[in-house]
């Protein structure tokens, strides 16, 4: 389900890479480099009676799930599915857990239900209970991992590592949130979409939740400082109070770091249930 922008369409390139026979479904209006011979289907995943015009009696080895953001999404997902795949595997985040002293995260971490929740993360929660608790009740075979900070080509999310590239190679100021000792995590698309190709090949997954991100993590000021260095440039760097970036925030995608959340997980857990199945990812890696 999605299929055409950034973590999909990454997702795509690296299954049909592998030999797997993908189709994909969405609304067609966005322009994607897609690889050759791929199955394209067209519905607006807000309109079930279009999806279950589309994908009904439909069967597959695997779904991905990398555009549901609310319960009535997994549910449709669940009525069409239920005895026809072999693994549903639902895209979160890890803006669900609760902030933490002690890190990494882990999985077992608790999750934030409160009022510090935002609307993104709660009806993720939702979506999360509503597969684990089928799963549970009948055996539906899903698998709910969570997303961290991901970076790569065609990146949607424009705040993200964009802005600070453009303002880097502009020569204008790196705003740090605070004093840039905050610890995070980031993982590259391509590594991320090889994760999720080895989780289908491992049986241990279904019924479980991951976090899928770096093995690695650094503070705000090392993220800088290493884009920096490998453009070859000095930072001219801005300290900014959390207080202050918070109040002058206006735009959709709200970091981790200055929500309140921590970012640091670890994967380790994906790691051990994939291993001896095939290597998940090369270079920075996400479950490397």
């Amino acid at each position: 389900m999605g299929g055409t922008q950034f973590n999909g369409l990454a997702l795509v390139h690296e299954l049909v890479r592998q030999g797997h026979d993908v189709t994909i479904v969405n609304r067609g209006q966005t322009d994607a480099p897609l690889p050759e011979g791929i199955n394209r289907l067209y519905a607006d995943r807000t309109d079930h009676d279009q999806v279950r015009e589309v994908l009904g009696g439909s069967e597959f080895d695997v779904v991905f799930d990398v555009s549901a953001y609310h319960p009535d999404d997994v549910a449709l997902m669940m009525d069409l599915f239920e005895g026809r795949t072999g693994q549903y595997v639902f895209a979160s985040s890890t803006v669900v857990y609760a902030a933490a002293d002690h890190l990494p995260i882990t999985e077992d971490h608790p999750l934030e239900r409160g009022a510090t929740q935002i609307e993104y993360g709660s009806n993720k929660l939702l979506c999360e209970d509503a597969l684990l608790a089928a799963h549970a009740e009948r055996g539906f075979p899903a698998t709910v991992v969570y997303f961290s900070m991901v970076y790569g080509p065609r990146n949607i999310m424009p705040d993200r590592e964009q802005r600070m590239y453009a303002r880097l190679e502009q020569g204008r100021p790196v705003l740090v949130p605070g004093d840039g000792t905050t610890l995070s995590q980031v993982g590259h698309v391509d590594d991320q979409a090889r994760a999720l190709e080895a989780v289908m090949h491992a049986p241990a997954t279904v019924g479980r939740r991951y976090n899928l991100t770096g093995k690695g993590f650094q503070t705000d000021l090392g993220y800088v400082r290493t884009t920096a260095e490998h453009l070859g440039i000095e930072p001219d760097l801005r300290f900014i109070p959390f207080e202050l970036m918070e109040a002058l925030w206006t735009g959709r995608w709200k970091s981790p770091s200055t929500a309140g959340h921590r970012a640091t997980s670890t994967s380790e857990r994906a790691r051990k249930h994939v291993r001896g199945s095939r290597r998940c990812a090369t270079g920075s890696g996400s479950l490397r």
